[in-house]
């Protein structure tokens, strides 16, 4: 038992790091009320705690090589606790934003990468491997008991109490430390490539920004946007400059690596075909999962109204089969190959988000809902059961904390663009089906149009049709006209619901094309040789089975 102490120790960190997103998502509407905010600041909100992981987990993974890896384990906790007791006590939606989503994802960017690279150092074999389930399973649960604890939380005493609950844990893992093993260094420490932080940290914060801000700002054709460039709204220019400096980023770790410098990355791994699949899969999981995780809560609670609890009861259905599946489904990918299960994984879930379209209407059916979330959390899970292993697999044993690294980029990397780029889908369909059902409908005046012209361009948000019902009654239409305006907009809810939920169904699709490279026969036994593992030991040139 002692032997599994350190796992535990390790394990716990994992689930808490997960509990965050899951309880936010559950919780829009009351935080959106308890700040006097837009459900789009809190979209902004969530994106940014999922990129300041994402932006920062190489340096956090590169921080466990030079610092060691328990001691910024450690300290990586400390400062959750901190950013948790802040996010508690939060007055404001801008300490809500210091709080949550820099000081915790700060905190999270150091935890996880060496969280990764102590279960690789604390176990070996079958151990291993053991060791790993556990962990993702523990993953798993933290989505699976976030949408139901945050539910129950925020609805009946506060959401707050979450986060303290969260300061409690930390500081419990804390008196534990003793049982994580402290790993003697086995070579001269590297040095931090700042240059390189830097470029990577601004480059990817910049592509995200600008996905984030589309719905506001506008694609091509300026919405509301602070600035425009050459009469053309910003948005491209922000992706673009984030494109531009993540190139920088590549030629100057090229450059380090010829004059045999520490780089942040070794960029030959991700010239791996097992390892870039994997990681590119792992984005795309985690694109979709937190896609719909902001979207369906919305449906749920501005749409039909339930509350925090209420929601959460209805996503228990995805996060208990996604828990099962990832828990029980590992040992496919020793009967068929993890291709052939990350494909099947994928037509899963394209087929659940076509049973999903088809419930999105003004009543729901629970039955139908229950059903398509049972199937979306079989997809996942599938997906989850085989990621870690071929991850892993595609590296050596001295590669495995830098392999941790890039593996929890791309996982947060996913999350941050699934919410602020599916987001940004929603926002922008329901923007523009709003207009198309005011321009068509006969009922409403030119005053009605103007009057909505007037909102659209200020900037359109997600809000309940009675909040949509008010404001116009505050502009003098008349009560017909009022009734109009507010069943053209409550039917423009759902075609821009529909639009975002079937873009994550495209992403499934597309996500086709990255599968190739996947070990397409079955893994070995926990012990002995893995194809993958074969291959990565050829380098970059190795090709997938």
């Amino acid at each position: 038992m002692k032997h599994w102490r350190a796992l535990a120790v390790l394990g716990t960190a994992q689930f808490l790091m997960v509990l965050d997103t899951s309880v936010m998502n559950v919780s829009i509407s009351q935080l959106v009320e308890d700040f006097d905010t837009e459900v789009t600041a809190i979209q902004a909100v969530i994106t940014l705690y999922a990129l300041v992981m994402a932006a920062f987990m190489l340096i956090g993974g590169r921080f466990g090589d030079i610092l060691g890896r328990r001691r910024v384990f450690l300290l990586g906790l400390a400062v959750y606790g901190a950013g948790s007791a802040l996010t508690a006590a939060a007055p404001t939606l801008w300490v809500l934003v210091l709080g949550w989503s820099v000081i915790e994802g700060l905190g999270a960017a150091l935890v996880l990468p060496a969280m990764a690279a102590l279960v690789a150092e604390s176990y070996r074999g079958r151990d291993r491997a053991v060791a790993y389930a556990v962990v993702g399973g523990l993953a798993g649960a933290g989505i699976a008991v976030g949408p139901l604890l945050g539910g129950w939380v925020t609805t009946y005493l506060t959401w707050r109490l979450v986060f303290v609950g969260e300061v409690v844990v930390v500081a419990a893992v804390l008196l534990a430390r003793r049982a994580i093993p402290a790993s003697a260094p086995t070579g001269p420490r590297p040095r931090l490539d700042r240059v390189g932080a830097v470029l990577s940290a601004t480059g990817l914060g910049l592509g995200v920004l600008g996905v984030l801000q589309s719905g506001t700002w506008g694609w091509v054709e300026p919405r509301n946007p602070p600035f425009t460039v050459l009469g053309f709204a910003p948005t491209l220019f922000v992706v673009g400059a984030g494109v531009a400096l993540l190139s920088l980023f590549r030629a100057w770790e090229r450059r380090r690596e010829d004059r045999g410098a520490d780089p942040l990355v070794h960029l030959a791994l991700l010239g791996r075909p097992v390892l870039r699949s994997g990681l590119l899969t792992l984005l795309s999981q985690n694109l979709i999962l937190l896609g719909l995780f902001f979207t369906i809560p919305l449906y749920l609670q501005v749409v039909q109204g339930f509350d925090a609890f209420e929601t959460g009861l209805r996503l228990l259905p995805v996060s208990a089969t996604m828990l099962v599946t990832s828990l029980s489904a590992s040992s496919l990918g020793r009967v068929m190959g993890p291709r052939r299960v990350v494909r099947l994984a994928l037509l899963v879930l394209a087929a659940s988000v076509v049973w999903l379209l088809a419930t999105i209407e003004p009543a729901i059916d629970d039955a139908q809902f229950a059903g398509a979330m049972a199937l979306l959390g079989v997809g996942v899970g599938l997906l989850a059961s085989q990621l870690g292993n071929v991850v892993q697999s595609g590296v050596g044993e001295e590669e495995r904390s830098e392999a941790g690294g890039l593996q929890f980029t791309a996982q947060n990397l996913g999350s941050a663009l699934g919410t602020a780029l599916i987001g940004s889908i929603l926002v922008g369909a329901l923007a523009q089906a709003f207009t198309t059902q005011v321009a068509d409908d006969p009922r409403l005046s030119a005053q009605a149009r103007e009057e909505v012209g007037i909102s659209l361009e200020a900037g359109v948000s997600f809000v309940s049709t009675d909040q949509v019902r008010t404001a116009a009654e505050r502009a003098g239409l008349p009560p017909d006209e009022v009734a109009a305006v507010t069943e053209s907009y409550a039917a423009a809810q759902l075609e821009g619901l529909k639009a975002a939920i079937l873009a994550t169904g495209g992403v499934a699709l597309a996500s086709f094309l990255v599968t190739p490279g996947l070990p397409a026969a079955p893994r070995s036994r926990p012990g002995s040789p893995s194809p993958a593992g074969a291959q990565a030991g050829r380098g970059a040139d190795g090709a997938a089975t």
